[in-house]
């Protein structure tokens, strides 16, 4: 057989073989698609259970939320809750998604001046926000927060107690934080520090933070301070400004003030 023959059939098997490998490939990740949007809806779900401190191994994750959480999506400018008429094929509680809500014309906006600049060019101008319910009464409020570390864009959660100023669990579910660095914003001791501070003095300012160093146990301060991350000053300083940004007037004071002002009225 000719040299260039053979060549021929070789190239040409070998398109063939790449041909049936592409098409094998499509149709699986096609036919993975459900299994691998309902693995991440679960992980979502993990993760605000995580943070109201309801999530243990081995639970039903969708009963389990359906049970004890409520959600619904809130104008973040008003503090009011966005009513069902008005969602659309971008704005839903299934469909909610931070990022795309973030860029869309409708959704949208530049993200404000703030003195806690959470390192993001846009946010959303509605949030979705989760009620925990116990005995038929509001516990606490799960409230998404997210902004920028040292290397990556961090997404989390944290959940403030019914008095509206106590946290009462914190944690993120996705960011690309150097490991053994800035990756322990996933440690479970860190995140524990969290629990029980407090976010807001009695007049309603801001007060939670993350310092750098360690908290001084016998200070007035403790009650709103939360210990740095050794030898990533950078990542913690976006988690103190990304927290704090969305504690604030940018992100959920407004809700948080009306549901004052229903307690008080």
């Amino acid at each position: 057989m000719p040299k260039k023959d053979s060549t021929k059939k070789t190239l040409l098997v070998a398109l063939g073989v790449c041909f049936v490998a592409s098409i094998l490939v499509s149709t699986a990740a096609v036919g993975l698609k459900p299994l691998q949007e309902k693995n991440k809806k679960l992980d979502l779900l993990k993760n605000i259970l995580s943070a109201g401190n309801l999530y243990k191994e081995g639970i039903d994750i969708e009963k389990t939320f359906n049970e004890k959480i409520t959600a619904k999506i809130i104008d973040l400018k008003t503090g009011e809750t966005i009513p069902e008429s008005k969602f659309d094929d971008e704005l839903s509680i299934e469909k909610f998604n931070i990022n795309k809500l973030a860029s869309s014309s409708k959704w949208g906006t530049v993200t404000p001046k703030s003195n806690n600049d959470p390192g993001l060019k846009r946010i959303p101008k509605v949030m979705a926000i989760y009620t925990v319910m116990k005995n038929d009464k509001i516990d606490k409020y799960i409230l998404p927060i997210y902004g920028k570390g040292l290397w990556s864009t961090m997404y989390g959660f944290i959940a403030i107690d019914k008095d509206l100023h106590t946290i009462k669990g914190f944690t993120f579910y996705l960011h690309g934080e150097t490991p053994g660095l800035g990756g322990e914003v996933d440690n479970p001791n860190w995140k524990k520090q969290w629990i029980g501070k407090q976010a807001y003095d009695k007049d309603g300012n801001i007060k939670i933070e993350v310092i750098k160093g360690i908290v001084d146990r016998s200070s007035d301060k403790a009650k709103f301070q939360v210990d740095g991350i050794a030898g990533s000053t950078l990542t913690a300083r976006g988690v103190n400004n990304l927290v704090r940004f969305w504690l604030t007037e940018n992100g959920y004071a407004p809700f948080l003030n009306k549901l004052k002002g229903d307690k008080n009225g």
